[in-house]
């Protein structure tokens, strides 16, 4: 499908803060893409939501954080879905984490996307309506911080 073929590189560095409960690394999201591979140093700081309940991820040497991003739980049809996750500030570091998103590639931009097909049947029909990427990416970037997630709008 071309998934695998585009990718953006982003590092994070977050110094140590002398004050973290005044401040947050990174505010609550889901990733919008595919999929993120996520390295990180030994700080902590990672968190997911679960059940209205924030985890901490420790880093595990030479590991790596998988998350599913906003597209994969469109293709999967919800088989697959996205977590919510934030980054705490804290004391010690700096933190420091590499992260490759995978959202496609360039030539899927113009293409329609959506569930894929061997997924839907007449008891598992389609969540999501189909959309053209470009429209999807263009409303991801667009939207201000604390707004509705780009999915909640294809959303059946």
């Amino acid at each position: 499908m071309g998934c695998n073929k585009g990718c953006s590189i982003v590092s994070h560095y977050y110094p140590p803060c002398p004050e973290p409960e005044l401040t947050l690394g990174l505010r609550k999201h889901a990733d919008a893409g595919i999929m993120a591979l996520l390295l990180q140093n030994h700080v902590t700081g990672l968190q997911v939501l679960h059940d209205d309940q924030w985890f901490d991820v420790h880093p595990a040497r030479g590991g790596l954080v998988v998350n599913i991003g906003d597209l994969l739980q469109i293709l999967s049809n919800d088989k697959f879905k996205s977590v919510k996750h934030r980054v705490t500030a804290n004391r010690v570091g700096p933190r420091i984490s590499v992260v490759c998103f995978f959202s496609g590639h360039a030539d899927m931009l113009e293409e329609p996307f959506g569930t894929i097909k061997e997924l839907i049947s007449e008891t598992n029909p389609p969540r999501y309506k189909e959309f053209v990427l470009k429209e999807y990416i263009d409303k991801v970037l667009s939207s201000p911080i604390d707004s509705k997630p780009a999915i909640d709008y294809y959303k059946l």
